[in-house]
């Protein structure tokens, strides 16, 4: 067991707080004062430390930058209004975490190291987490083969990191998305549910297609004769069907989302019938065309709850109709939201709370 009783803690000369306009926040662009990190070698991790955020040196053949063994982790902390400051569900981050990690033949990051180091660095960055509305402090953790050998081969070091940021809302406007039927995002066997650095590269050019032709994002699909959907860019997807959630079923070619959990358990002691099933593109299509299909949306870390106004399948646009407070989509997404912030009961144990200093 590696011991983070006492994580050593470096801080910044020069703090970059006083350069964020919280009230702005562009997702992704800020990053907190400071990182965490541990090496991996000779078969075990060692004491993780946290230091100024910064640039790191590596050598140009370490087997991430050749083969692709990296994996990472979105995650998200709240600013409470009593001032202490909420993690969201890192237990459940942890094991999709380790999960990815072992499909990509790399160890396993200590449960004690993610966890503990994580509070450990919050509480060094605490005046990081915005208290704005939909704010909040965007949390990345990640690993990659650092081993110095170009030989094909699976790494036998690895460097693990979590840095953080301030975000804004990830998605500013309701969603255009297309059904993609010709590229696929994973296949069956695949690294699908995965959350390595490959699976997003690879869908960076049909996506840019489909930005050219004025989408926003697409809806990947299972490459079966069906057209089933199975999830969006950066989301997994929800429909709602005659007062129903209808999302796809989770497999080894689909993101077993976190923000997706949280919604269907919710949605479901809420008293929501909710249907965990395939929906091909035919039948999306028809339930559309009858009107059935009242709301459509995404679920993820980074967007949370995004809504969509039109779907595109096979060059026909599909229009959802306008999103209403008395929605499935808009009640649920409180109720997440209150959880996190600590107006209302956290009856599942979602959150972990970091008291003020």
């Amino acid at each position: 067991m590696i011991t983070t009783e006492k994580i050593s803690v470096r801080k910044t000369a020069r703090s970059r707080i006083r350069e964020v306009d919280f009230n702005n926040l562009d997702f992704g662009k800020m990053i907190s004062d400071h990182m965490l990190t541990s090496e991996y070698k000779d078969g075990e991790w060692s004491t993780p430390f946290i230091m100024p955020y910064g640039d790191i040196v590596f050598s140009p053949t370490i087997l991430a930058l050749h083969y692709g063994q990296m994996v990472f982790e979105g995650m998200k902390a709240f600013k409470r209004k009593d001032g202490t400051i909420s993690i969201f569900r890192i237990k459940k981050h942890y094991e999709r975490f380790s999960k990815s990690l072992e499909r990509m033949c790399m160890a396993t990051v200590p449960f004690n190291i993610f966890s503990d180091g994580l509070l450990e660095l919050l509480k060094v960055d605490a005046a990081w987490v915005p208290d704005t509305e939909g704010a909040a402090l965007y949390i990345r953790p990640f690993s990659f083969a650092s081993e110095e050998r170009f030989g094909v081969k699976v790494s036998d070091e690895y460097r693990f990191i979590i840095f953080t940021g301030p975000v804004g809302p990830y998605y500013s406007k309701p969603l255009r998305v297309k059904v993609e039927d010709k590229y696929m995002r994973a296949a069956r066997g695949g690294t699908g549910f995965a959350k390595c650095g490959g699976n997003y590269g690879a869908a960076f050019y049909p996506l840019q297609q489909a930005k050219k032709e004025g989408f926003d994002q697409v809806l990947w699909t299972d490459g079966s004769g069906d057209v089933n959907i199975e999830e969006s860019g950066t989301m997994n997807v929800m429909f709602v069907i005659n007062n129903t959630i209808v999302t796809p079923p989770l497999s080894d070619s689909i993101l077993d989302g976190v923000t997706r959990d949280s919604i269907l358990t919710l949605a479901k002691d809420m008293g929501y019938k909710v249907e965990e099933r395939k929906i091909g593109a035919k039948e999306l299509a028809d339930v559309m065309q009858k009107k059935h299909l009242t709301e459509a949306f995404g679920t993820g870390t980074a967007a949370v709850v995004a809504p969509i106004q039109a779907i595109n399948i096979a060059g026909v646009d599909y229009q959802i109709p306008e999103i209403k407070e008395s929605g499935i989509m808009t009640t649920v997404k409180k109720a997440l939201s209150d959880i996190r912030l600590g107006t209302a009961p956290d009856k599942y144990g979602w959150n972990t709370i970091l008291e003020k200093a």
